[in-house]
């Protein structure tokens, strides 16, 4: 028997979450048993995924959309179809739309559609339109938390979906103080100065001005305190505005989309999320790998990630006291940061390695093949 050809199809390769974990699935598969190939929609982005799928010899094909719908989708899938042969297609995010015709005729032998965010948040209403109608015609739904799961039955009436946490390489968040070091003196930070970072997209379920509400209470109380911002999108500008009102410019620093947030976040003293709504977010994982404290909102799966008063702290969504005060209490408490970064850390290291996630769906893929 040969090997098993999957095929991720995804918008793109950018910076998030749902695209890093599509490449962490594509560089560690097995490729004794399989053979790995992607479709981003979009043309090259020029990120670091991009780059790492490169150098592993992942083959990809950028299909050059336009934005908003774009019909010659349906015929360029059909040809890397006809020349990839898969036998499972693994999507994400909105693609389904452009693929319902691939699923209807059966051009593949397992199809599975991974679910990255609660399903009231994941597409738009005629995405739930068309994700329904792919669930019917046999495209498998997979739960990245319990809460996604949850949701999955609320939106779409399915039970028992398969769940399989996200994953990330443990080992490479886990850097060293000379790292540490070496940032601070590069950008110009001092040993003494706390820094907090936040990790996520410039969107609205990011919510960042709730993150600088309740840090502009806070910074207040203690000079060396710094907030850095990770991360681009189109809420940016209004974000700089709102810096620039609450007189944080020397306080706030916005790094846009990086490629070191491993040594951005070894030098770290407090990760912090404010999101709205989430579904399992690996910027959570990434910081806990890195050994730091975790002060989150508690939507979707960042419960399941962080154990409360233990590695980290969590707080309701859109309750900037709550945020301001949880920050506070990590801040003021050195040994509080060091003891909860060391239980973040062991929780890492034991639940999120990419290893797990990678052999759940090895596994379901086989298990579809033997069906079909």
């Amino acid at each position: 028997m040969g090997k098993i050809r999957a095929l991720h199809i995804l918008p793109n390769f950018g910076p998030g979450g749902a695209e890093r974990m599509a490449a962490h699935l594509l560089l560690h598969l097995d490729r004794r048993r399989f053979e790995v190939a992607a479709v981003s929609l979009f043309d090259r982005q020029g990120t670091d995924l991009e780059t790492m799928l490169d150098r592993a010899g992942v083959r990809v094909w950028y299909l050059g959309k336009r934005k908003g719908f774009d019909p010659r989708m349906y015929g360029r899938l059909a040809r890397v179809f006809q020349e990839f042969r898969p036998d499972v297609v693994h999507t994400h995010q909105y693609v389904l739309r452009y693929l319902l015709p691939l699923v209807l005729a059966r051009r593949a032998r397992g199809w599975i559609h991974t679910v990255h965010n609660v399903a009231e948040k994941e597409v738009d209403k005629p995405g739930r339109w068309v994700h329904r109608a792919a669930f019917r015609m046999g495209v498998v739904p997979v739960a990245i938390a319990k809460e996604v799961a949850r949701s999955i039955e609320r939106v779409y009436a399915l039970k028992g979906v398969p769940l399989i946490p996200n994953g990330i390489p443990v080992a490479e968040y886990s850097l060293g103080e000379d790292v540490r070091k070496a940032w601070r003196a590069r950008e110009g930070y001092a040993e003494e100065d706390v820094l907090l970072v936040s990790v996520a997209r410039m969107s609205p379920p990011k919510n960042h001005p709730l993150l600088i509400r309740a840090f502009a209470t806070v910074a207040c109380r203690d000079r060396r305190l710094r907030l850095l911002l990770v991360g681009d999108g189109p809420l940016r500008p209004e974000l700089e505005d709102q810096v620039r009102v609450l007189g944080l410019e020397n306080k706030v620093r916005f790094l846009g989309v990086r490629s070191d947030v491993p040594e951005i976040l070894a030098t770290a003293d407090v990760f912090v999320l404010s999101s709205e709504w989430e579904g399992n977010p690996l910027s959570v994982m990434e910081a806990m790998a890195a050994g730091k404290p975790v002060i989150a909102t508690a939507v979707g799966g960042v419960p399941e990630l962080v154990e409360d008063g233990v590695s980290g702290l969590l707080v309701p969504p859109a309750d900037a006291g709550a945020l301001a005060e949880a920050i506070w209490k990590v801040v003021d408490d050195p040994e509080l940061r060091v003891r909860m970064g060391c239980a973040a850390f062991r929780r890492a290291k034991e639940r999120f390695d990419v290893g797990v996630m990678v052999r759940g769906y090895e596994a379901l893929y086989e298990q579809l093949l033997e069906k079909g």
